[in-house]
């Protein structure tokens, strides 16, 4: 009799919410085209979520914090962020794991080139540390945010950050010139 609720438990478990319509939390999101894996049609609408990077230049090495955002209440529970090349198609550089509801994905064989949701909780606002390459021409933040499965926006960007070669950046961002001013 325990071996035969121990099934029915089990079956009502994995297969119940399925049957009973409730919706599947555990989506991807594919790395080139930004869609999630299920048939739906994203947002037209302004989304209600930002991009906000920490410095506006950058050169190889250096490391950006970089912030997805909910604005208001609207919270998300999936997300796909990548940097790439304006007009460019496949992510550029790496993510440092920084927040414990993000993880790192490999997209076109490089390992965290992209950052995405750890779990399905509603979240508000996920920080994460990029690292430029070398190489690399300006550049936006771009991502996938899915609110729930009827509601997701793709393409949502960051303002455009520019490699700085001609002066000194150290790895904060911040600039090493001297400005000399003669009296």
């Amino acid at each position: 009799m325990r071996r035969h609720s121990c099934f029915v438990f089990l079956f009502c478990g994995v297969f119940l919410p399925g049957i009973l319509g409730f919706p599947q939390t555990n989506t991807s999101i594919d790395c080139d085209s930004l869609l999630p894996n299920y048939e739906a049609e994203p947002q037209t609408s302004a989304p209600p979520y930002i991009i906000a990077a920490s410095f506006d230049n950058f050169q190889p090495g250096n490391e950006v914090q970089v912030t997805l955002e909910a604005l208001g209440d609207a919270g998300f529970k999936g997300f796909n962020l990548q940097a790439r090349e304006i007009d460019g198609d496949v992510p550029v550089g790496t993510f440092k794991i920084t927040d414990p509801n993000t993880k790192g994905l490999e997209c076109h064989n490089m390992t965290n080139s992209a950052v995405s949701n750890a779990n399905s909780d509603v979240k508000q606002k996920v920080t994460t540390t990029w690292i430029a390459p070398h190489d690399v021409r300006e550049l936006q933040f771009i991502a996938t945010v899915v609110q729930n499965l009827e509601n997701f926006w793709v393409g949502i960007q960051s303002k455009t950050l520019t490699p700085t070669h001609s002066e000194s950046v150290n790895a904060t961002g911040k600039s090493k010139r001297k400005v000399c001013f003669s009296v």
